[in-house]
């Protein structure tokens, strides 16, 4: 096997474009090609690939060892630079190629699992078995690359707004975020236990106390929960914190560092200042706290123009307190066939409806499932209610309002998709606000905090907290992009006698307060300034930014769905000795 001795790499492979001049490159073999008397090597790293070529010029040696490269040898080459008889405009330096004159193998490879190509058509699993070959592949270089881009604009945006980036501890005390935590056992203390962070929440909350008033960190974050493609049990989240601000305040300084990276990686402006739309809003219009507004299909509300009719569906609805509510998918009637909307349908009661209604007006008369239910002129009243004309189809749930909303919310994504009528090089920002403080456990019944019980309720909320729950709005808000929730923030309770009723509200007893959470209420008797902050999700914003469909394909060495890293096996067992040392018992289940 060769060294490096004598050589060090001048360009990388994606910089080699100026004819005339002499480089050194390393990198990967892409491929072979020999021609008999020419021998060709694409050479690959981060920034691209470059041609080498060998031919009867070459010093015998050389092309004999370049004879015997495969793909996936780790190589180093110099030469001179010179203009390609054949240029590849497909290439970024396909007008140029390498006379190697110098070449050294500094490592062998095997042959691959699967071919390192940007279009793999590997299996998912086999190549995050092989995730360091995976990342060979340039489609996720950039990803990964793009990523490291959006962390350093955020670095200089909040260093030049004065933020002092501050790490908080990653063992801490065990606190209830609403996520299960990862627990880390004390060998010195026998029975006790860390918790890595789900997010820096109260130390950041103590460094508003200490007088750090502007507060940045790059976090990285641990929630044991159930995965999906916008979730993985560890994550990194841009954190950050102001004292003596409001609400708009923290909005406007997160909407410019939005502003500065999409300018800074996309090379796109953001039109400031980014929309709002209060929660109920955003839930009666689109049936999501996280709406993509890139489409309409907005819901509409058609309580009061069936209430007189009479089916069954309808009626029991409005006599229970829920309501009647309709999506219509402008020209879908002749996209969805009837066996289409049997599925809708199906869809629609596996996430709570009872069924689904629907009028498909294909022909001149149209098709209404409750055809046989309308008196003289309801089918009128609800064409005009949803703006329904020939080509459209009508979705409509009936049901508690929150099962009506959130089937609806669905649906009118999944008919978005199946339309095309989304613009995917649209970046619809939209700002959530007047969250809910208090969510009710359906089959409990107890009130818990929506978001983290250190939420600032709306002052004109504070006389119904104990006596009307379902109606206390916090000072929360949620920044969403394209229907994925990208950041959350509030302002934090800062007087320790609200705090504490804040407790109490959800339940905690003296007791737990003071074990839980005493050190940081006893930090506000001391004097604590207004304060509230946000944490934005790195990951996600990066897999938008990217283009990407999950945040597997943002982070260099992800998570699969139960929690598991394929490539490494991880988590593993640990042998007895250890587990003694730590007073640790496996109870062994089936």
């Amino acid at each position: 096997m060769d060294t490096m001795k004598g050589l060090r790499r001048s360009h990388y492979c994606g910089d080699v474009t100026q004819p005339g001049t002499e480089v050194t490159v390393g990198g990967f073999v892409d491929r072979v090609r020999n021609t008999g008397g020419v021998l060709f090597v694409i050479l690959r790293d981060r920034t691209g690939t470059v041609q080498l070529t060998f031919n009867d010029e070459t010093d015998r040696a050389v092309f004999e060892k370049a004879q015997s490269l495969r793909g996936e040898y780790v190589v180093m080459a110099h030469g001179k630079v010179c203009e390609r008889e054949n240029p590849n405009e497909k290439m970024k330096t396909g007008r140029v190629e390498i006379m190697a004159d110098d070449l050294r193998i500094l490592s062998k490879a095997q042959t691959p699992p699967f071919e390192i190509v940007e279009d793999s058509n590997a299996n998912e699993e086999l190549r995050l078995k092989y995730r360091y070959l995976d990342l060979r592949r340039a489609p996720l270089q950039k990803n990964i690359i793009m990523r490291h881009e959006i962390a350093r604009a955020a670095r200089e945006y909040f260093y030049d707004n004065g933020f002092i980036e501050i790490e908080t501890p990653m063992m801490m005390r065990s606190t209830p975020e609403g996520a299960r935590d990862y627990l880390v056992p004390s060998r010195i203390h026998p029975g006790s236990f860390y918790a890595l962070p789900q997010s820096p929440q109260i130390y950041k909350q103590l460094l508003m106390v200490s007088g750090f008033d502007r507060y940045i960190q790059l976090a990285r974050c641990f929630r044991d929960e159930d995965l999906r493609a916008d979730r993985q049990p560890e994550f990194t989240q841009i954190d950050l914190e102001m004292s003596f601000v409001d609400e708009d305040d923290i909005r406007r300084c997160v909407e410019g560092f939005i502003a500065y990276v999409f300018e800074k990686v996309l090379g796109k402006k953001v039109q400031l200042p980014l929309p709002h739309l209060t929660f109920a809003d955003a839930m009666n219009r689109y049936g999501s706290d996280k709406p993509d507004t890139r489409f309409g299909y907005e819901i509409t509300d058609i309580t009061a123009d069936v209430k007189d009719i009479d089916f069954v569906v309808f009626r029991s609805a409005v006599e229970t307190g829920g309501s009647v509510r309709a999506i219509n998918i402008k020209g879908g009637a002749s996209v969805y066939t009837r066996k289409e909307i049997d599925k809708l349908t199906e869809h629609a009661k596996g996430i709570g409806a009872k069924g689904l209604a629907y009028i498909r007006w294909a022909e001149d008369e149209p098709n209404i499932s409750f055809k046989k239910f309308l008196g003289e002129g309801d089918a009128e009243k609800i064409f005009s209610a949803v703006g329904a004309e020939k080509g459209d189809l009508v979705l409509i749930c009936a049901d508690r309002n929150k099962v009506v909303l959130t089937v609806l919310g669905a649906l009118r994504c999944i008919c978005a998709k199946r339309m095309g009528v989304i613009d995917e090089s649209l970046y619809n920002f939209l700002w959530i606000t007047e969250m809910p403080f208090f969510e009710q456990d359906e089959e409990t019944g107890e009130w818990a905090a929506a978001h983290h019980p250190f939420t600032m309720p709306m002052e004109e909320c504070l006389d119904i907290l104990d006596s009307d729950p379902a109606n206390v709005r916090a000072k929360a808000w949620d920044l969403v992009l394209n229907g994925t929730e990208l950041s959350s923030g509030s302002m934090r309770i800062t007087d320790f006698e609200l705090q504490q009723r804040m407790f109490e509200a959800l339940g905690l007893t003296e007791e737990e307060i003071a074990a839980k959470f005493g050190f940081l209420v006893d930090a506000y008797r001391y004097g604590a300034p207004p304060h509230g902050g946000m944490g934005i999700g790195l990951d996600r914003l990066a897999m938008i930014l990217c283009g990407a469909s999950s945040l597997r394909d943002v982070t260099a060495f992800p998570k699969v769905q139960n929690a598991s890293e394929l490539m490494s096996g991880c988590p593993s067992p640990v042998d007895r000795e250890n587990l003694d040392i730590l007073g640790i018992s496996v109870q062994e289940q089936e």
